[in-house]
């Protein structure tokens, strides 16, 4: 594609930017601390340093939640603040855009993700859409274009989203609020409720990172929390037993939501996703043997991603470097 162009991923727990020539340029946490209610701290990793122990003048939080925009303000300082690191306006000034959106939400929500663009002070030349279910797609280089039924299920941070893709377009799709933060939420009340013990969100991540598994096992990780009857500091064991405890429902959650979009599907592209079976990708989609999980449940084959979060930035890249797919950006 001639002159300037970017892709930028609005993930829930990072944000990604892709560059035409130069792949992907920025992959940071979408976290933004804001001081005194009214300047912006950090962004970023950095923010993400201080999440869950900023003191009460500090404000650190996640401007996206379940896939939409839910502080516009902090998302649009946060975006200023990473064009101005990576030398936006020389590198972006009169630039196209193309942004993933989450297929299942509504056209305003979609709206925000473009306004966020055009209010920033880069003069884009033109902003476009590409739908979350098809920049995975063909970020795991799969070729929707032809008429062959494709089933991609996302598990992202906050939302899973289940696409049947076909002739370059989205046949049906489903998004559910299941993801890694629910997961985490999960974790921190199962050990809350049996074992009197608080841990925080990074605890749970790096339980859910360490032994969670849909299915048992004897996995297990010391973690240090505060006692809930002696209100002081201290350290437990759980096991792979009650973080699968923790989260076999949620799982279970995500092949139901699978089973209703199949059979909703057409037979001759049930007749494709039979043969090909499913993808599975997003970043919570690295839970160990989830794809074996899903595999029993449904019978299909799961097809698994070598980096399952950056398949949707990489699909922008797709559309930005190979002009014969531009015509599925909106």
């Amino acid at each position: 594609m001639p002159g300037k162009a970017v892709g930028i991923d609005f993930g829930t727990s990072s944000i990604k930017i892709y560059k035409n020539g130069e792949g992907i340029i920025l992959h940071q946490k979408s976290v933004i601390a804001i001081y005194k209610k009214s300047h912006v701290f950090a962004v970023g990793d950095e923010a993400f340093e201080m999440y869950e122990k900023a003191p009460e003048n500090l404000d650190v939080s996640y401007p996206i939640k379940n896939g939409v925009i839910a502080d516009i303000g902090n998302m649009q300082s946060m975006i200023d603040y990473f064009f101005n690191e990576l030398n936006g306006k020389k590198r972006f000034k009169g630039a196209e855009y193309f942004i993933a959106v989450p297929t299942d939400i509504t056209e305003v929500e979609k709206r925000a993700y473009f306004d966020l663009i055009a209010n920033t002070n880069l003069k884009s030349k033109k902003i476009h859409v590409v739908e979350k279910p098809i920049a995975d797609a063909l970020g795991m280089n799969l070729d929707i274009t032809k008429s062959t039924g494709t089933l991609v299920v996302d598990i992202g941070a906050n939302t899973a989203e289940i696409s049947v893709l076909s002739l370059g377009g989205i046949v049906l799709s489903r998004l559910i609020p299941v993801g890694g933060n629910r997961f985490d939420e999960a974790i921190i009340q199962k050990i809350k409720k049996d074992m009197n013990f608080v841990i925080g969100e990074k605890s749970a991540e790096l339980i859910k990172k360490n032994i969670a598994s849909a299915y048992v096992t004897e996995d297990t990780l010391d973690i240090c929390g505060r006692n809930l009857v002696t209100g002081l500091p201290s350290e437990i064991t759980v096991t792979g037993a009650d973080i699968h405890d923790a989260l076999s429902e949620l799982f279970q959650n995500i092949v139901d939501s699978v089973k209703i979009i199949l059979e909703r599907t057409p037979p001759e592209i049930s007749s494709d996703i039979y043969k090909s079976g499913l993808y599975l990708t997003g970043g919570s989609s690295r839970i160990k043997d989830l794809g074996k999980f899903i595999y029993e449940e449904l019978g299909l084959k799961v097809n698994l991603c070598e980096e399952p979060e950056s398949t949707v930035i990489m699909g922008l890249g797709a559309v930005i470097e190979d002009p014969q797919l531009a015509k599925l950006a909106l």
